[in-house]
């Protein structure tokens, strides 16, 4: 039987989990001061928001969890940077009724290795899962596997980490979906050490569990060709429809399903995405809301692309994803200084979700440096607008 893992002596097994306010210059210490998981009221009406507590230097790639007493969990992975040997699986939480994020605890850690990319997911009998990739330290994505790790408890215990899926280039990054008693994960294979190269060989694929996790099989999406981290909506009993992050740095594509295995080729729609990832939500009362950097490259596919991850907005849609009237953004703008001198500042992979209570909640990199969380309810997003590319369709 695998052991359990008490996190908080995971997070003190870890020797680099030093002050990092020691290594911080002096053009980036508000951040740091910030950084305290204190929720308060945003500058934004009507919204809330943190910045969660910093234990490493850099920070990346949130995905929330919502627990159905009302806790929030928040996991991203933290090091000295992206890729690194360093790089390991952390979380923090928000427990229901508190104003302030736990200090992140290390959850899973393999030296010479880079883990990345983790999603949450509790399965329908309630148990926690945890996924996530972990790649050869430097040498990029093609060398990447899938571990998993699970907790009985809410969160607060976590077996060892166990290696799931051992192809190379196995990646990760949006949440599972439930779907006839199957377990639906997106999943792509990464073709590339980078964003672009040969990236546009890598695809996407839906890794399917009949048997709650046990055993899986592959489904290929196809046309998928440099389009990732797929990220499956149900929008009834009988229809699933995705979207993609684009490597060509074009447009948010879209593809439909209606077994989870056999998906229709992705078509582009009319938002825009500059290589990164992106993340949508069924609400409760039907709605679709999504998170995107509201910014491309180009908008013919081509050679894979990058643009600027700086300004970071959601978009509401009313008739399953076909038109997106209201756009907002949640942060706009290059505030300098960003954490690597000549860079710009990144605000970037969102990760969004409706907690039990019907707030929108969000989490998404803030300059590397933290997670910023923010939380609001949907009528926000109609009251703002957007210095994006996207500015929103008709209103009905």
């Amino acid at each position: 039987m695998i052991g359990k893992l008490i996190v908080l002596k995971a997070a003190i097994a870890i020797p680099l989990l030093v002050p990092v306010a020691v290594s911080a210059g002096s053009s980036n210490k508000t951040v740091y001061q910030l950084a305290d998981g204190i929720v308060r009221p945003s500058s934004l009406k009507e919204a809330r928001e943190a910045y969660l507590p910093i234990i490493l230097p850099s920070n990346h790639a949130s995905n929330l969890l919502a627990l159905p007493n009302g806790d929030l969990l928040c996991f991203w992975f933290a090091g000295t940077w992206e890729g690194n040997s360093d790089v390991s699986i952390v979380m923090s939480r928000l427990d229901h009724g508190s104003n302030q994020w736990t200090l992140p605890v290390v959850l899973s850690h393999h030296p010479g290795w880079s883990d990345q990319n983790p999603v949450p997911f509790q399965s329908p009998d309630g148990q926690l899962w945890l996924f996530h990739t972990s790649q050869k330290a430097k040498q990029g994505q093609t060398t990447a596997v899938i571990y998993d790790l699970t907790s009985d408890d809410e969160g607060r215990t976590w077996t060892q980490p166990r290696l799931l899926f051992t192809t190379p280039g196995s990646f990760d990054r949006q949440h599972l979906v439930v779907f006839h008693h199957e377990w639906l994960f997106p999943t792509y294979l990464s073709a590339s050490k980078g964003i672009t190269g040969n990236a546009q060989n890598d695809r996407s694929i839906v890794k399917i569990s009949r048997d709650e996790g046990k055993t899986w099989i592959d489904c290929e999406v196809p046309g998928s060709d440099g389009l990732v981290q797929m990220d499956i909506v149900r929008l009834s009993p009988e229809n699933l429809i995705a979207f993609f992050r684009s490597r060509y740095a074009d447009w948010i594509y879209k593809s439909s399903s209606t077994d989870g295995c056999h998906w229709a080729p992705p078509r582009p729609t009319q938002l825009p995405n500059n290589n990164a990832s992106i993340q949508v939500a069924r609400l409760k009362d039907g709605h679709l809301v999504m998170a995107f950097n509201n910014a491309q490259a180009t908008t013919t596919r081509g050679r894979p692309r990058t643009a600027p991850r700086n300004i970071l907005s959601v978009a509401l849609s009313v008739d399953d994803g076909k038109t997106w009237p209201w756009v907002r953004d949640v942060q706009a703008g290059d505030e300098p200084p960003p954490f690597r001198p000549g860079e710009h500042s990144e605000y970037s992979y969102p990760s969004i979700i409706q907690s039990p209570d019907g707030m929108i909640q969000m989490t998404f990199t803030f300059r590397r440096e933290t997670i910023k969380y923010m939380a609001f309810p949907e009528e926000w997003i109609k009251e703002g607008s957007t210095e994006g590319v996207f500015k929103g369709d008709p209103k009905p």
